[in-house]
C-alpha cells in the first residue's frame, strides 16, 4: 500500500560544512601483511568529505555522482557529493543500513516503523516488509541486494523503539524475495549488523555486534545459506568500535569496520591490517565512477580514501 511522506520531505538546501581541510587528528594506515599494500597505498590519504552531522550510517553510492547518507540523529538523509556539496535528500526516523534494488529503487531500513521501505522520487514510500510470520520485525539494521534481485537484511534489536515489545523471540537475518515473501535465513546470532556477498554471490558475510564476530556462509541454489562458520573476530577495548557495516572488493578482500577504524581481510579469514580513523566508524561503501573509493561514515562526518582495487558493486 502506498502510504503518505510523514516522515518524508525532499528538499534541496546545502546545510553542512563543506570539505574540511584540516588534517584528521588519529588517521594511520597499519598494516599486518604486504598485502595490505596491494589494497591501500603506503602514501593513501584520507579526506574528510563533510562534517557536522549527528551521527553517519548507511552510506550507499548513486551512480548520479553522490553518496546517500543517513542521519540517525537529525533523522534525515543527506546526499553527499564528492566535492562537499551537502543536500537533504529527505526526512525520515530512523533509517539506518541503505540500497539500491535490481530497479534502482532506493530501499533503505527505518527503525521507527520496524520495517524495510521503498522510496520513491516524489518523497512517498511503501513499506515493502514489516512481518515474518505475522509478527513485526524488530528494528531492521542494514540491507544489500543479493542474488536473482532478493534483498538481504538483518533484523537485531539495538533500535528497537522504546517502549515497545520484541514480537519475535530471536534476531534474525531475512531474505525478502522478488515476490514479496519473507524467509528467515539465520536466527542464532546475538545482534546481526552489517551484511555483504562476495564477488559471484557464493558467499554471505554478516557480523555479529554483540559476539564481536564475523560469520561466513555459503548461498545455496535456492538463495539461502548453509554452512555458517565463524570467519573472524574483531575485538578491542570498550569503546573502540565494534563489528558493523562491511564491504568486499572485486577480489574478495572483505572490508568491516571495527576497533579504532576499517579491517580488511582477505578471503580467507587472515587479517590483512586497518585503516586507523580519528572517529568511530559505522559503514561504508565503495563510490566513484571507477569505484576505487571508499566513503567512510564516521560519526559525525563522511570521509573517503582511495583503493588500488576495485570494489565490488552489485
Amino acid at each position: 500500500m502506498k502510504l503518505p511522506a510523514i516522515f518524508l520531505l525532499l528538499l534541496a538546501s546545502t546545510v553542512l560544512t563543506a570539505q574540511d581541510a584540516r588534517p584528521p587528528r588519529r588517521f594511520e594506515l597499519k598494516p599486518l601483511s604486504p598485502r595490505f599494500h596491494d589494497l591501500i597505498a603506503p602514501d593513501a590519504r584520507l579526506t574528510r568529505v563533510a562534517g557536522g552531522f549527528g551521527f553517519t550510517e548507511g552510506p550507499v553510492w548513486d551512480p548520479k555522482g553522490f553518496v546517500c547518507v543517513s542521519d540517525e540523529v537529525r533523522n534525515r538523509i543527506f546526499r553527499v557529493f564528492p566535492d562537499g556539496r551537502t543536500e537533504t535528500l529527505l526526512r525520515i526516523i530512523d533509517s539506518d543500513g541503505s540500497t539500491f534494488d535490481r530497479d534502482h529503487h532506493f530501499i533503505t531500513t527505518a527503525s521507527a516503523l520496524r520495517a524495510l521501505i521503498d522510496v520513491s522520487p516524489d518523497g512517498n514510500y511503501k513499506v515493502i516488509a514489516d512481518r515474518y510470520e505475522g509478527r513485526r520485525f524488530n528494528s531492521p539494521n542494514d540491507v544489500v541486494l543479493g542474488p536473482g534481485g532478493a534483498l538481504y537484511f538483518t533484523d537485531p534489536t539495538l533500535d528497537l523503539p522504546k517502549g515497545e515489545k520484541q514480537e519475535l523471540d530471536f534476531q534474525g537475518v531475512f531474505r525478502l524475495g522478488p515476490d514479496g515473501s519473507v524467509r528467515l535465513l539465520i536466527r542464532d546470532l546475538e545482534q546481526p549488523n552489517g551484511l555483504a556477498f562476495s564477488p559471484g554471490g557464493k558467499r554471505l558475510y554478516v557480523d555479529d555486534t554483540s559476539r564481536k564476530t564475523i560469520h561466513v556462509y555459503d548461498v545455496t541454489p535456492d538463495g539461502g545459506v548453509a554452512n555458517g562458520r565463524i570467519f573472524g573476530r574483531e575485538e578491542g577495548p570498550p569503546g573502540s568500535g565494534s563489528p558493523d557495516g562491511m564491504r568486499v572488493d572485486s577480489k574478495g578482500n572483505l572490508y568491516v569496520t571495527g576497533p579504532y577504524g576499517i579491517w580488511i581481510w582477505d578471503p580467507a579469514g587472515n587479517h590483512l591490517g586497518t585503516i586507523a580513523l580519528p572517529e568511530t566508524a559505522a559503514n561504508l561503501c565503495w563510490g566513484d565512477a571507477d569505484s576505487r573509493t571508499l566513503y567512510i561514515t564516521a560519526t559525525t562526518s563522511l570521509y573517503r580514501i582511495r583503493a588500488k582495487v576495485r570494489g565490488y558493486i552489485r
